[in-house]
């Protein structure tokens, strides 16, 4: 079967590209610039994805993007136009979810008695980079809510997701028998 669908649009050639709605807007707009964040996030989402052997930590990295996913549409569609089509949406439960993992993660790991350096192992570093690029993506949408609407329980739930990804962090340094790295702030020159 032939595939006559075609990846170029060339409709963006211009520094422009459409909301779902319709309305264009160019490329650096603050509703592209947060889920294309979105979309970045889930890309090394799904390369941590692929580097973690646990089975249930790749069962949530995979809900986590599909979530991010219905993030992204959510973003995408101009808040002041009639959509045809039913979108799918983030609720509480999805959020809930995080915060059991995070919570069952927290019971076994040590205490925090300090900031933590990201690295020591190579997953460690990966989970990381994710949590910080959620942290852009959760500043660029707060931005973009200032001045139209955002559902709330997406930001709820990019928050959650940083949370999640830092505790997640932790939790694979401890699978990998690799101590946290405390940061231990130099004063001695002050």
């Amino acid at each position: 079967m032939k595939n006559d669908w075609k990846i170029y649009t060339k409709t963006g050639d211009k520094g422009e590209t459409s909301l779902i709605g319709g309305t264009r807007v160019p490329k650096y707009h603050e509703r592209i610039e947060a889920y294309g964040t979105l979309d970045e996030l889930n890309s090394f989402i799904g390369y941590l994805r692929d580097q973690v052997e646990d089975k249930h930590i790749r069962e949530v990295l995979l809900k986590v993007q599909e979530n991010l996913f219905t993030a992204e549409s959510l973003l995408a569609t101009d808040p002041d136009k009639e959509i045809a089509r039913k979108l799918p949406q983030l609720n509480e439960r999805d959020v809930e979810v995080l915060e059991l993992e995070i919570d069952a993660m927290n019971q076994h790991l040590p205490a925090l008695g300090s900031f933590v350096l990201p690295g020591g192992h190579p997953l460690v570093s990966l989970c990381h980079i994710c949590r910080t690029v959620c942290r852009r993506g959760e500043r660029i949408i707060i931005l973009l809510a200032a001045d139209t609407k955002v559902d709330g329980i997406l930001i709820k739930y990019i928050n959650r997701l940083s949370d999640y990804l830092f505790v997640l962090a932790r939790e694979l340094a401890f699978a990998n028998n690799v101590a946290d790295l405390p940061w231990k702030p130099d004063v001695s020159d002050q």
